[in-house]
């Protein structure tokens, strides 16, 4: 038997060659950042305004940052259509309409507003295809659950390719079955999911329920999270706009353009949602609204007088410095890649944050408050640090996490609740690359090493 004396060399041997190993790779993997310029790579498939490169066309929704006057591009407030309308009308500033996901979904994927009857057809459609089978959900979702429910979300998305009689028929009609599937079952695996996750790492209780017949996706979210099932019909309708803000956001973000270029392979729909997803958990992605909420408790940790502005600030600096909470430098939640003035999403979960805030109580106003500040001077100091003179605008991502907290969603549910909203994204996306037949995706990159010569081992 080894001692273990021996076995702490043996491991600190390993640890030295490993490192070695390490070294080896960050030398041979870093490339000349100058190059880049000098090929006029558009690193991120951006150009050197930041602005996305061209690769598709869809109909499926427009992102606009900006207005061309004379030629001109001049910042303005940001709007985003679905299908040619104007999210604002979809989500309404009215608070007590009526839930309106189901609805945004039937357009995203059939491109017009649907009447009464075609509504309630697709909600019971919907609602006929939600339910997991019992074997699924002891074989699949209770076994090895994951710590990041994101990982959980992909390998049941994955293993539902097995329970598909059809997996692999990529025609539009087998493909729209599945995306409706998809939809209506992702609110379940998630929260299953979640429940699975709390049991066997935290010895929670388990408590599994089905949906509640006749609910919205957002109301059953809610009914089956809680363990008494309880919630406000504002809780709903809040949680219902929120879903409908992340439904789709153009064809060019990560997760749906990942979406985009595996579908162009021709691989099943499965494979296509999990890669999505894969994408989707990255923190400079769908992980950005948990991130915001992380810095703001290390805010609450480190800023001993929240009213006070000039200790907020000091703080926000540090982070700017990469000095404080993960020294990434970034104010999560400040930024985007198109919006300028402002991001309409963020503006009507702002406004909806604030409903929700009032009716909880004083500790909730009191965090909305405090999000406002940090929004303003953060605009502010990221714009006076970079020296630009295009707005900076707080994204979607920073009143998102406040209002999931709110209504007291774990944060491990952040970015699948982001998922079960996307996803109606994602299914319209692959349907029109589907339909329209596109070539495989496959943007070039230039090579940039050097040829060799091999030489035999005994001669390196």
């Amino acid at each position: 038997m080894v001692n273990d004396s021996k076995m702490m060399a043996l491991s600190e041997k390993l640890d030295e060659q490993f490192s070695v190993l390490v070294q080896d790779c960050m030398s041979s993997s870093a490339i000349d950042l100058g190059l880049y310029q000098e090929y006029d790579v558009k690193r991120g498939l951006r150009d050197s305004t930041g602005k996305g490169v061209l690769t598709g066309l869809t109909e499926i929704s427009d992102v606009t940052g900006y207005d061309v006057i004379e030629g001109v591009k001049e910042s303005a407030d940001g709007r985003l259509y679905y299908q040619g309308y104007d999210v604002n009308s979809l989500v309404g500033s009215d608070i007590d309409k009526r839930f309106s996901f189901e609805e945004t979904t039937y357009l995203l994927l059939f491109g017009n507003l649907p009447t009464n009857t075609q509504l309630k057809v697709f909600i019971d459609v919907l609602a006929s295809l939600e339910e997991l089978s019992g074997t699924f959900v002891r074989d699949v979702i209770m076994k090895a659950p994951s710590p990041n429910l994101m990982n959980g979300l992909q390998k049941s998305v994955l293993t539902l390719y097995s329970y598909d009689a059809n997996p692999d028929d990529i025609s539009a009609s087998n493909v729209l079955r599945q995306s409706l599937q998809l939809i209506a079952k992702l609110p379940l695996i998630s929260v299953y999911n979640y429940h699975a996750y709390r049991h066997f790492i935290y010895f929670d209780n388990l408590v599994i329920k089905p949906c509640a017949p006749g609910h919205s996706i957002a109301e059953n979210i809610l009914h089956m999270l809680r363990p008494d099932g309880v919630y406000t019909q504002l809780e709903a309708r809040v949680l219902d706009a929120a879903l409908v803000l992340h439904a789709e956001h153009g064809g060019g973000n990560n997760s749906t353009f990942t979406n985009h270029v595996v579908t162009s392979s021709g691989t099943d729909t499965y494979s296509a949602v999990a890669a999505s997803i894969a994408s989707l958990k990255g923190p400079r992605h769908g992980g950005a609204n948990l991130k915001v909420q992380q810095m703001f408790k290390d805010l609450h940790e480190n800023v001993t007088d929240t009213t006070d502005e000039d200790e907020i600030r000091e703080y926000l600096k540090k982070i700017l410095k990469h000095k404080a909470f993960d020294g990434s430098g970034l104010i999560y939640g400040i930024g985007h890649a198109v919006y300028t003035l402002s991001d309409p999403r963020a503006k009507i979960l702002k406004s909806y944050a604030e409903k929700l805030a009032n009716a909880k109580g004083e500790k909730e106003v009191a965090e909305y408050k405090l999000h406002t500040v940090v929004e303003r001077i953060a605009k502010e100091l990221v714009m006076s640090r970079n020296h630009v003179i295009k707005p900076v605008c707080a994204n979607v991502d920073f009143y998102s996490g406040l209002i999931y907290s709110i209504l007291g969603i774990p944060e491990e549910l952040f970015t699948p609740l982001f998922a079960i909203s996307r996803i109606s994204g994602w299914s319209a996306h692959r349907l029109e690359e589907v339909v329209n037949k596109g070539k495989i995706i496959r943007p070039a990159y230039k090579y940039v090493g050097k040829h060799r010569e091999y030489k035999e081992i005994n001669e390196r």
